[in-house]
Parts: structure tokens; sequence; C-alpha cells
């Protein structure tokens, strides 16, 4: 495993890939968990090279202070990645990925307009700019994103369409802790009693999954904000049950369309998101 910190470095050791190989890419913003390694182990498995990246891209956070919270752990990620046979990480700087400001501007309509989107503002833009980046950077012949990132998941496909890149994004399943908590990052910022709380937010998609069939899409909407909010650790900021393209609110279960139920909350002052599919 070679760690390279410029494009230069990256490229010169691409170079060296052969004609019929195939290179897998799994950008991450560091922190890594068992989620992560679950992507990278997926990459291994389908391509005959894998490139991680390593960065905190800072065009997508809209909260300074969440960008300054934002865990920075390159040399236990390094450690992490070393049995995982990735063959390169990828770990630039700021000035490295952005010599110049990026003024690009991406129209995600409807996709932006909802859940993440509506609550940090400019967020997706980001997203879009280092990721379009990266992988000109790269040049993968696949990616692979969580899906607990759902609605990144589809604004990162609608861009690659967009741009009419060649790279296969491939989604990869949501790794939980034991506790049923989805793996984030954001989790090691929360304390033992904080998380062992934030847990009350999968228990609740599960149930929701559950009772799908009994309430109604509204009611089953009020009970899941109930449930979540009266554990006086949590705050929900939004939850949504949505289709799984355009990710517009469902009305009634008779939609024909898969359904995805989506929640962002507060525990303290991490923010978690996760989400279900409940058909």
């Amino acid at each position: 495993m070679i760690l390279v910190k410029t494009i230069d470095e990256l490229q010169h050791e691409l170079s060296k890939l052969g004609a019929n190989d195939s290179l897998g890419f799994v950008p991450t913003m560091g922190a890594l968990h068992r989620g992560h390694l679950s992507l990278v182990e997926q990459s291994v498995a389908n391509n005959t090279h894998t490139v991680v990246s390593v960065f905190v891209n800072p065009t997508q956070f809209n909260d300074p202070k969440d960008l300054e919270r934002y865990p920075r752990t390159l040399e236990n990620d390094l450690k992490l990645l070393e049995p995982s046979a990735c063959n390169i990480v990828f770990a630039p700087s700021a000035g490295e990925v952005y010599p110049e400001p990026d003024l690009r501007k991406f129209n995600f309509g409807k996709l932006e307009e909802v859940m993440e989107g509506a609550h940090r503002p400019g967020h997706f833009n980001g997203v879009a700019q280092v990721v379009s980046k990266l992988f000109a950077m790269v040049n993968p012949d696949k990616a692979y994103f969580g899906l607990k990132d759902f609605q990144q998941l589809a604004i990162i496909k609608n861009m690659v369409k967009q741009l009419q890149l060649r790279v296969e994004i491939v989604p990869c399943a949501i790794i939980r802790e034991e506790s049923g908590l989805a793996m984030s990052s954001r989790n090691e910022l929360l304390t033992a009693e904080q998380r062992e709380n934030a847990k009350i937010i999968s228990e609740t998609l599960f149930k929701a999954k559950e009772l799908m069939g009994q309430k109604s899409v509204e009611e089953l909407v009020k009970w899941v904000l109930e449930t979540i909010n009266k554990n006086p650790f949590l705050n929900v900021e939004y939850f949504e049950i949505v289709d799984d393209e355009q990710l517009q609110a469902i009305k009634s279960w008779d939609e024909k369309n898969t359904k995805v139920a989506c929640v962002a909350a507060f525990c303290g002052k991490i923010r978690l998101i996760d989400n279900i599919v409940l058909n």
C-alpha cells in the first residue's frame, strides 16, 4: 500500500497499471470504520487495483463548526487500511484539490431540494465538486459508495449522468454497529451515554418497517417523529418516506415505487443520518 499526497504522485502510480487492469475507487473523508472497510473490500474483490482517498472536503460543509469538529485521523486510517489489499491511499491537501476556487454550480432539480439538500444549503454542490474532481484525478472504472448516504448516492449518479462520465457507481449496504446504529465517522464524537441513546434511531426505523401496512403514511411519519423525539438525547431534523429515484415524499402505500424511510437527527450537537428500505 502506497500513500500519495499530490496529483502528480497519484498519476505516477496509476501509470504503472496494465492495459487490462481494472481500477476501483473508494472516496472517503477519513475517520475510517468498518463501513468504509466494507467498501474497500468490495472494490478489492471486483478490481485488480483499488485507490482510497482520504480528504475532508471543505466545500460540502455549510457549517464551519461542523467542518472544524469533523475527525481527522489519517495515521489510524492507514493502519486500518494496511490489511485491506488497498493499493494506493490518496490523501491530498485542500490546496492540492482546490488550487483555485471551484465556481461550478450543479443543478440537481428536485433531488437537492429535499431532506439533506433542504437542511444543508450548498452541501450537494460541494459533494459534486469534490467527487467530480476526484474522478478526474483517479479515472476509476468503478466507484463505491455506502447506502447510508442515500440521497448523496442519488446525487452522484445524477452528476455522473450529467457529465457523461464512464465510471460505474456501485452502491454498498449500510454497515451497522452491534446496537443497530448506522456506522459513521461522527459516531466517534458521541459520548458512551449518547451512543447508547442514539441506537433509538435505527430501532425506530426497523419498527417502522414492521408497521408499514398497519398505519397510513401520515400516521407512520407522526409515530416515528414522536418516538425518536421523546428521547431526551435526540432531536429529529427531518423524517421523510420517499421514493427511491426522485426522493419525493410519498402520500400512499399504493404508489408503485420503492419506498425509503430517511431520517436526520441530532444527538447533542452530533448530527446522525440513517435510512431503511420499507418494501
